[in-house]
């Protein structure tokens, strides 16, 4: 061990990350000062990327059980019984920080780092959702920068590893203009009996390392940017950005799933943040041991690397496992065939520590629950704030316009426009398991072998949660139940990516505390428990926090995969009708961001039961075929969701309001549990003897004609097309 003189000074700790504080405690806990590579492991597993120390607190209110949960948060992604011995696994994360200073590299390794945490777990990776949130495009250079590079390194990685981006969303806000937002969701699918934990066991064993070499890439990355806000020399930290490799991560799929089939390992662990550090830390403490690694062992592509450079490089397309020494031969050899080149770099031991080697020399010695379990937990101190923290977007509607050029604006504005510029991006069919492209159904379809199906969906609404904490949040996580409910699927399971600004600031902490308490309420109601998710903070940039972003996942499972639902208009002559008794509002509706109104405080309740039964209702219409259509009234209103239905089907409708106090409101308002749905009438009347329903129209004809109190238009739909493809613009 080095002598006093060569050991990190407490400033040295605190340019790593640590408080002041955080370091004595260090101190504490190791009965000495740290040295080096103990220092960088320390700021590394304490730091708010790792240890979620501002947050565990209020994930732990979260409801995390129910009948079909296999694996439940702390693992590298939940796990469901998709029925018929399968299990789903699924996860979203994020890769804010690192995108915002490298987007085609920091979105792609975010791509590869969700499918690590799949097939960790033992399931093949066979879908990719993606949440996306940049500044305005039409004012900023940058945001267009930040845009193009993600959605071309999402493509580029699911692409080249053959797996299906089926789904996701975008938004465009001021305050994501320095801080943009990428999150990744992915899903796997497994025999239950292949499902692998993380937890090392067995004295004696050995660590495998497998996959890529270690370099100097990504040191520091994903945890050091994540716990720090972003300003304008961000172009210094363009190294700390990993660099991915998706056809080493293809091999990297193939060769574990083997190795599972074969029940040649006992744990398995993807390397991501924090590198070797995290992976074997967090499996020694999950299965109560020790383990002894030895960093001269670890395969490098860079000469000189220091010890502690080894234990934090955050190298991607790499996986640690435990092997019995019998079986470690069989475990080299088939990696070798896979050309992802397994070392044995450890051994699990009973001392309860984390012991660094380099060439037989203790460089570090730490005990593991220091590490991984006794990291400081901060009480947040929530407080709403005293003033708003948004100012209103620019307004771009004209005052006084009418109602059928306000539907055109909607549907060109970058928050509503068709997202296919992106989508044609991605391949979302490989795999040949695709049912429901993007833009075919509000939720991504897989087919299940048997006939079932399973369903998924990703949601999210700053703008909402910005508005109303708690409200917004709710009607978030309802509004991914509704999606599903259109494919004719229902939840087995919610996952969520929470990103939001400081949380040591009083007020991020109130918005992160009431949204939390928002996901707990709506998931409780909907019997759709949290399996897992990430929390990303410190979202900020000079000018203020990014809107409070909680992204919800959800996955549900369909019986009949033949049964599922479309949102387009399919049938000349079929009645149209709403299904829902959640008045709308116009309060942070997208029609007031046009208008360039601000943001309310607070947001009309809404009685969560009453949307459920509407979700309800959907569903099994859908199931039982009832329905040509449906499709929830979410971003615009009303009209907007009936003039997608029109451009999905290319086939125009017919509407007729009646007289209306309110039609602004009345076309344009949002709040959850809306539905436009569409089918033959006699079918109509048999969902209405269910829940109530308003007929207020027919689909047919190459137009859509809107009669509401005294106003009556016509658009074709080919200018209705024309408006909607308004995001095509901003892709070369």
């Amino acid at each position: 061990m080095p002598d006093a003189a060569a050991l990190p000074t407490v400033e040295e700790a605190v340019a790593l990350g640590l408080t002041r504080d955080e370091y004595a405690l260090v101190v504490e806990k190791l009965g000495r000062p740290p040295n080096q590579v103990e220092l960088a492991m320390f700021s590394l597993l304490w730091s708010e990327h790792c240890a979620y120390k501002h947050s565990k607190k209020l994930l732990r209110t979260l409801p995390t059980e129910g009948e079909h949960v296999l694996v439940g948060p702390g693992e590298n992604a939940g796990v469901v019984d998709a029925g018929d011995g399968l299990a789903c696994a699924f996860k979203v994360e994020s890769h804010n920080h690192p995108s915002a200073v490298e987007p085609f590299q920091g979105a792609a390794t975010g791509v590869g780092g969700i499918l690590r945490d799949i097939f960790a777990l033992g399931a093949r990776p066979v879908a990719v959702l993606d949440s996306l949130r940049f500044g305005d495009p039409a004012t900023s250079e940058r945001s267009r920068y930040l845009l193009d590079g993600a959605v071309r390194g999402i493509g580029h990685y699911g692409n080249s590893i053959g797996v299906p981006t089926i789904g996701g969303e975008v938004y465009f806000e001021g305050p994501y203009e320095q801080n943009c937002l990428v999150n990744a969701m992915a899903l796997g699918l497994a025999p239950r009996e292949r499902l692998v934990l993380s937890a090392a066991a067995g004295v004696g064993n050995l660590i495998v390392l497998y996959g890529a070499s270690t370099g100097r890439d990504g040191i520091g990355g994903a945890s050091v940017l994540a716990s720090a806000e972003l300003g304008e020399a961000d172009e210094d930290k363009r190294p700390t950005v990993q660099v991915g490799d998706p056809f080493e991560e293809s091999k990297l799929v193939e060769c574990s799933l083997q190795l599972l089939e074969q029940g040649l390992i006992v744990a398995l662990q993807d390397l991501g943040a924090a590198g070797i550090t995290s992976s074997a830390s967090e499996m020694a403490s999950k299965g109560g041991v020790g383990i002894d690694l030895h960093v001269d062992r670890v395969p490098l592509r860079e000469a000189d690397m220091e010890p502690f450079e080894i234990m934090v490089s955050e190298s991607q397309e790499r996986m640690l496992c435990v092997v019995e020494p019998a079986r470690v031969d069989e475990v080299i050899a088939l990696t070798d065939m896979w050309e992802v080149h397994g070392t044995v770099v450890g051994e699990v031991t009973d001392t309860g520590h984390m012991r660094i080697y380099d060439g037989g020399e203790l460089v570090g010695d730490m005990p593991v629950a220091a590490l991984v379990d006794d990291c400081p937990i901060y009480d947040l101190a929530p407080a709403p704030p005293a003033a708003p923290l948004y100012g209103p977007s620019p307004a771009t509607l004209a005052p006084g316009v009418s109602v059928r050029v306000a539907l055109l604006e909607l549907l060109a504005s970058p928050n509503i426009a068709s997202r296919r510029p992106l989508f044609e991006q991605y391949d979302a069919i490989v795999q040949s398991r695709t049912v429901r492209r993007p833009e075919e159904c509000d939720a991504a379809v897989l087919a299940l072998p048997g006939g079932a199906a399973l369903a998924a969906s990703i949601d999210g609404n700053g703008r909402r949660v910005a508005a109303d904490p708690y409200w917004g949040t709710v009607a978030v996580v309802l509004e991914c139940a509704s999606n599903l409910a259109c494919a004719g699927a229902k939840a087995l399971g919610t996952t969520n990516n929470l990103n939001f600004g400081n949380p040591e600031k009083p007020h991020i902490a109130w918005q992160l505390t009431e949204a939390v308490r928002g996901i707990g309420d709506a998931c409780r109601a909907l019997e759709a428990p949290i399996i897992g998710g990430n929390v990303s903070l410190y979202n900020e940039g000079a000018s203020g926090p990014i809107y409070p972003t909680p992204v919800i996942g959800m996955v549900g499972r369909m019986p009949d995969v033949e049964r599922a639902g479309r949102l387009a208009f399919a049938q000349e002559g079929d009645a149209v009708a709403i299904v829902g008794n959640v008045p709308p509002s116009l309060a942070a509706s997208e029609l007031a961001k046009l208008r360039g109104e601000a943001l309310p405080d607070g947001l009309p309740p809404f009685d969560i039961a009453q949307v459920i039964a509407a979700q309800d209702a959907i569903r099994e219409a859908v199931r039982e075929g009832l329905l040509s259509s449906a499709h929830d009234v979410a971003e615009g209103g009303f009209l907007v969701a009936v003039a997608e239905c029109c451009l999905a089907g290319g086939i125009g409708a017919t509407l007729d309001l009646g007289p209306s106090d309110d039609p602004w409101t009345h076309l344009f308002g949002e709040g959850p549990g809306a539905f436009v749905v569409s089918g033959h009438p006699t079918a109509l009347a048999q969902l209405a003897e269910r829940i109530p329903l308003d007929v207020f129209g027919a689909v047919g004809g190459d137009a859509l004609n809107v009669s509401i109190a005294d106003e009556k238009f016509e658009v074709p739909l080919g200018e209705l097309r024309e408006a909607h493809d308004g995001l095509r613009r901003f892709f070369p």
